[in-house]
């Protein structure tokens, strides 16, 4: 008996969980430094919002720089950007005149609209050298294939910034490091010390840890900066621009409008045609809109209007999973299963169909990220929450609301399942 009353209960807390969910995803979470954004703070791409272009040049560099080094300053920037989910962004080299022009759109928060001051948000982009106590550059930004913080774990903490060295790098760090022991070497953005670590041994192996960090937030800030300076040369940012959005906050507005009927279509047609089981897809449809919602606004990844196509289309792929489901139990609900057994049966039996489905999406939207960027991004990124939260809602959720909801006598009846009969 129990048992059957906390089964009852799992509808109404699966639904509470999805409208508690519903708020933060539209109207935010604001405790104290605890922030989560809502839907109107989201970071939108230069198709809705416009956004900034800056001109980046070598700064100080004696000669005119290389194809390659311009790429691979255009690599680096790129995967800064990637960082912060900038992923609608535009970046081209000018290898004639030996420039970088990039396009990226506002922060969600942005309200002066200062393009000079917008451009920060890249990070800098001087130059990174370490240096021995006689001022000798013993490594350089291009040497260092990543950095990031991370936690002690042997008591030079409590945090400490990982190095991962390129092969050409370790080599030159494990020399020096050799006849520095116990000395201090010196880690410049240009000309400005940001860090002075103590060598304790000599560094082999293409990793290197600068301890004793006293906080997350600092570690995490080192890492930031020594990442930003991982570049051939300085970059100096001149000619930063306002540009408009390129189709402008009309066409947001109608692609709104289309997901909302598109989603008041789906969910009267499953109403009217399934019943019990549509209203239960109603409901997971909306627990998995409201899960690609906060998978945009919390990291602030940036959405284009093909993300929002992604966002529509995953409803497409979400209620495609309810109506196998629903088809299935109908069909052995009249083939005079059990309420029960039809649901379970039901379940099962659909289970390697939307899965089959689904994972061919999950593919497509997979590659879509590795091979995109921008718009391309965006999409892949929105389609691929989408099809992830139909396992979790389309599948999962919908289960426990049917199985608790099924608990209920007066909702046993085999016509609120779209079935002809029940069996005795």
């Amino acid at each position: 008996m129990k048992s059957m009353k906390s089964n009852k209960q799992t509808f109404f807390i699966v639904f509470l969980i999805t409208a508690a969910l519903l708020y933060v995803a539209f109207f935010g979470l604001h405790l104290g430094s605890f922030n989560i954004k809502g839907a109107n703070e989201m970071r939108f791409g230069i198709d809705i919002r416009g956004g900034v272009e800056a001109t980046y040049t070598p700064k100080d560099l004696d000669r005119d720089p290389t194809s390659d080094e311009l790429d691979i300053a255009k690599t680096i920037i790129e995967t800064r950007m990637d960082a912060q989910n900038i992923t609608d962004r535009l970046i081209t080299v000018d290898k004639t005149n030996g420039e970088i022009i990039v396009q990226f759109p506002w922060k969600s928060d942005e309200a002066d609209f200062d393009a000079q001051k917008a451009i920060s948000e890249l990070g800098e982009t001087a130059l990174l050298t370490f240096k021995d106590p006689d001022g000798n550059v013993v490594l350089e930004g291009a040497d260092i294939a990543k950095s990031y913080a991370s936690a002690s774990s042997d008591g030079d903490g409590p945090y400490v910034v990982i190095l991962e060295l390129t092969d050409t790098g370790s080599t030159k760090f494990a020399e020096a490091t050799g006849n520095m022991i116990g000395k201090e070497i010196s880690i410049y953005m240009d000309e400005n010390l940001i860090t002075s670590p103590t060598v304790q041994s000599q560094i082999t192996g293409g990793i290197a840890r600068i301890t004793k960090q006293a906080t997350l937030q600092e570690a995490t800030d080192l890492a930031n900066k020594i990442n930003s300076g991982s570049l051939p040369f300085s970059l100096e940012a001149h000619d930063a621009n306002i540009i408009s959005a390129t189709l402008g906050a009309d066409a947001l507005k109608v692609m709104v409008m289309a997901g909302e009927i598109a989603f008041a279509l789906v969910c009267l047609f499953m109403l009217l045609y399934y019943r019990l089981p549509g209203f239960v897809a109603c409901i997971a449809l909306m627990l998995q809109v409201v899960g690609q919602l906060l998978a945009l606004s919390i990291p602030q990844f940036t959405l284009t209007l093909p993300g929002i196509a992604g966002v529509i289309l995953s409803i497409g792929m979400g209620v495609d999973a309810n109506v196998i489901v629903s088809e299935r139990i109908k069909e052995e609900l009249n083939s005079g299963k059990t309420l029960s057994s039809a649901i379970d049966a039901g379940f099962h039996r659909a289970f390697s169909s939307v899965f089959d489905g689904n994972v061919t999406v999950i593919i497509v939207s997979i590659v879509l990220m590795i091979f995109g960027s921008g718009s391309m991004l965006s999409f892949g990124y929105t389609l691929l929450c989408g099809v992830l939260m139909n396992f979790v809602a389309g599948v999962t959720a919908s289960r426990l609301m049917i199985k608790s909801l099924s608990a209920f006598k007066f909702l046993q009846k085999p016509v609120l399942f779209g079935a002809r009969r029940i069996s005795e």
